[in-house]
């Protein structure tokens, strides 16, 4: 089906005439009341062009080229009429159009039609944001700019016919619009040359002695699709939930307002940031005189030019002039800044993760016009902090969105087949809400049979989904130092569900900042920690932590920095063949399955520091444990080993022990500051605190048998509300 529109817009003559000629004052005040205010868009391209020029010729070929692209195209391919006026049709169809394209020739302004549709055009440019593309066909811009040359010559035989009155022959038998249409060329000339001059001054195309006008013809289009493009974007296959969160972020909007909104969105990798933007995007776009998507900064940031292509882009999109020149970052900061301080604008920085990236476009709200929006997505909360105003923190999908998205995804339907019930909603348990996951691995079982989705849930609890993992790993390899790494590993294996205060005093024991990285892995969105200050880690993050411990030595477990995988930590402590590189190990087992191993399993772990057991009995001399451990978490403890005794343990827990007392001796730990004895049936007294000079915490919950508490030292720090007793 053809997508253009041949418009006939031909002025019928009438037979009588009138003798009720407006005033001048009335001529300067006409305003066309036939369009309406708001008009909806129906063209893509609106083709503006001096038909004895180039009909035959230029228009024709880029007319055939822009339909072939699959643009819808209005085009006026009629002669010059009676009077020169342009008719309400064809009025509203520039007004319906997208984009309008001006074929500047020689004697393009020797009508007035012409410079009556380019006036049309320029004033929905100003008044709607319409993008113009100019093409100067033979002529060059400045000719067209100040009315000079051939161009020139040909805009004054148009002046000539008005002021010489030889266009009074036209007018017999003329009716009423075509009366002000000609009685108002005489006030006109001003507000051409000044639309020529606006027209002329945007970039566009210049076709000088082209020896290949179908190459020229090519830029064009690709510059037109490229800018219809630009319009909506694709949001998802599936845009389960999408909807209710558009909403909630809406309201953070003002309603009408003159000032600029910086909002950010915050949330860990995978939970749907881009997505949302591009919904909210679509949603609000059009009540904008310019917008622009600047997709993957954090990516394509770190291309070389990255930056500079990116505002490159930022101009082009909402000043639609793909000649604009910026050398460097700062002279496009300050383009950015001129070009935009006067327009309402919505603009998306999508995935910031430096400030570098938010200073380059968002420098400050001053660069863009009254009620202007800047969205920034980010996984870094520490780049938002008091430099937006608002704040959307990006949830996890419920269950029901989270069925639904993943059933979209596995069985091409809103909910499962039957017979996947059961294991449909422990794959989704297992993606805990995260869109990316439940996309991921719902394509990846799509068409699979239950025995083998069996077998991928099963290979999941060991190695998480390459594709889920790249993604989330983006946050890993985004934080600035080592110490972050180290504590967003350890916690991964270790300390989630912890108190937020206790893992900061181990691990600052350990040589790290862990105060400063628990912040900065919050502000990440790689850890949580809620209104009781517990450490929390949503599952694929954990799983994505230890992965990266894993791939140290997929095959040879003891050569990993930390283990925590029971089959691989019975390995290691069965074999004895524990490195010196193993820096942490866990091995929770329960009542029914405890099991003994020898404490010479220890003896080459020399760097280890954090030491968790569950239901595991240690036979031998304790000695063999390495002096450099910093916190042991032994559950189901029975007796004290020989050698107990480690200088730089700064935190015991010996929670469900079968202890009757600790001995004095045993116990003499300088660097000790929390000692937790919780659910120990069986104690009957407390250890000697004079031994334990710098003990901050002392947790004494369910012991019921304890009949003593040791006295504090009184002039030690410790205070009667360390001790919990419930």
């Amino acid at each position: 089906m053809d997508k253009i529109i041949m418009k006939d817009t031909k002025l019928s003559s009438s037979s009588s005439s009138t003798s009720e000629f407006p005033t001048a004052e009335g001529v300067l005040r006409r305003r066309n009341e036939t369009e309406p205010i708001s008009v909806m868009t129906v063209h893509d391209v609106f083709l503006s062009f001096r038909g004895e020029d180039t009909r035959a010729s230029f228009t024709s070929h880029l007319c055939t080229a822009l339909l072939n692209a699959g643009i819808k195209v209005f085009i006026d391919d009629n002669d010059l009429q009676i009077g020169d006026q342009i008719s309400p049709s064809l009025s509203l169809a520039i007004a319906q159009s997208q984009i309008s394209i001006i074929v500047f020739s020689i004697n393009y302004p020797d009508s007035r039609w012409c410079l009556d549709e380019l006036e049309k055009i320029m004033n929905c440019r100003i008044d709607r944001g319409q993008v113009v593309v100019p093409v100067f066909y033979h002529i060059d811009p400045s000719e067209v700019r100040h009315q000079r040359g051939q161009f020139g010559i040909a805009f004054q035989r148009l002046l000539n016919k008005i002021t010489d009155g030889k266009d009074i022959l036209f007018l017999r038998g003329a009716n009423r619009e075509m009366i002000w249409s000609f009685l108002r060329g005489a006030n006109r000339e001003m507000i051409w040359r000044e639309t020529l001059r606006m027209a002329a001054n945007i970039a566009g195309f210049v076709i000088l002695n082209s020896r290949n006008e179908s190459e020229d013809i090519k830029r064009i289009v690709d510059n037109v699709s490229h800018l219809l493009n630009k319009t909506d974007l694709f949001v998802a296959h599936n845009p389960v939930g999408i909807e209710s969160r558009v909403q909630e972020v809406i309201q953070l909007l003002p309603i009408q307002s003159n000032g600029v909104l910086l909002l950010g969105m915050w949330g860990m990798g995978g939970i749907g940031k881009t997505t949302l933007a591009k919904a909210i995007y679509n949603k609000i776009g059009r009540n904008f005189k310019g917008r622009s998507f600047l997709a993957n900064i954090r990516e394509n940031g770190e291309k070389i030019d990255g930056l500079l292509g990116l505002l490159k882009q930022l101009l082009f999109d909402i000043c639609k002039e793909p000649t604009i020149t910026i050398p460097n970052i700062e002279s496009g900061m300050n383009t950015l800044q001129s070009k935009l301080s006067y327009k309402k604008v919505l603009i998306v920085l999508d995935d910031v993760n430096t400030l570098d990236q938010l200073h380059t476009f968002c420098g400050s709200p001053k660069w863009f016009g009254p009620g202007s929006i800047i969205i920034i997505t980010t996984r870094d909360m520490h780049l938002l902090q008091r430099r937006v105003h608002k704040i959307y923190n990006m949830t996890i999908m419920n269950e029901s969105e989270s069925m639904e998205l993943f059933s979209w995804n596995a069985f091409k339907q809103a909910t499962p087949t039957r017979d996947f019930d059961r294991i449909s909603i422990n794959v989704v348990k297992y993606s805990e809400g995260l869109p990316l996951a439940l996309e991921v691995l719902g394509s990846y079982l799509y068409n699979k049979t239950e025995s083998e989705w069996e077998l991928v849930l099963e290979k999941l609890q060991r190695i998480p989904h390459n594709q889920v993992q790249n993604k989330l790993r983006i946050s890993y390899d985004g934080l600035n130092d080592d110490d972050e790494q180290e504590i967003f590993l350890d916690i991964a294996c270790f300390f989630i569900g912890m108190d937020r205060n206790d893992v900061i005093l181990v691990l600052n024991d350990c040589g790290l900042s862990a105060e400063i990285g628990i912040r900065v892995l919050v502000e990440r969105s790689l850890v949580t920690v809620d209104d009781k200050n517990i450490l929390g880690m949503h599952g694929l993050m954990r799983d994505m932590g230890r992965e990266i411990i894993r791939e140290e030595s997929p095959r040879r477990p003891e050569e990993r920095s930390r283990l925590w995988f029971h089959e691989d930590v019975v390995d290691v402590l069965s074999r004895q063949n524990g490195k010196e590189g193993v820096l942490g190990l866990a091995l929770k087992l329960s009542r029914a399955n405890a099991k003994c191993f020898s404490t010479k399993a220890f003896e080459k772990m020399e760097r280890l520091r954090l030491l968790q057991l569950d239901e595991v009995k240690l036979d031998g001399d304790f000695e063999y444990v390495s002096r450099d451990l910093r916190w042991l978490s032994w559950n189901g403890l029975s007796q004290i080993p020989i050698n107990f005794y480690r200088k730089n343990l700064v935190s015991i827990e010996l929670k469900n022990s079968n202890l009757e007392l600790l001995g004095n001796k045993t116990l003499w730990m300088v660097k000790l500051k929390i000692l937790n004895l919780s659910h120990s049936h069986f104690l009957t007294q407390s250890p000697d605190f004079s031994n334990m000079p710098n003990l901050e915490k002392l947790v004494l919950k369910d012991c019921p048998l304890l009949y003593a508490i040791e006295k504090l030292e009184e002039d030690s720090e410790q205070t009667e509300s360390s001790i919990t007793l419930r």
